[in-house]
């Protein structure tokens, strides 16, 4: 990995991640398939300043849809890599804070 851009790829924001955020504290991101969870914590921590006290990463299968079975054409969503982070409870967190130079987008 070259920059902490090219480890975060960016926030992942649903109705699960934001109940996560609100009462758990927990943070969810999508990041490069070879970031490690060391690459990761080091990442936020330098681009948030914030301290991260622990990072689980899952690993997601693509997923494959046949769409028209007729003429047999499959659709197929990458596999992705996400890790959710936990950190103390007074820190406070904003997702784009950090993305406003640079950020890379997919």
């Amino acid at each position: 990995m070259s920059t902490i851009y090219d480890v975060l790829r960016r926030p992942l924001v649903t109705e699960k991640t934001s109940y996560q955020s609100g009462k758990l504290n927990q943070y969810s991101f999508i990041v490069s398939d070879s970031a490690t969870r060391k690459l990761v914590k080091d990442a936020v921590e330098t681009l948030y300043d914030v301290t991260v006290e622990r990072v689980n990463i899952i690993n997601t299968l693509p997923n494959v849809a046949a769409a028209f079975e007729a003429a047999a054409c499959l659709f197929a969503s990458p596999g992705s890599r996400k890790p959710s982070l936990l950190w103390p409870r007074d820190k406070h967190f904003r997702y784009l804070k950090g993305c406003s130079n640079g950020c890379k987008k997919i």
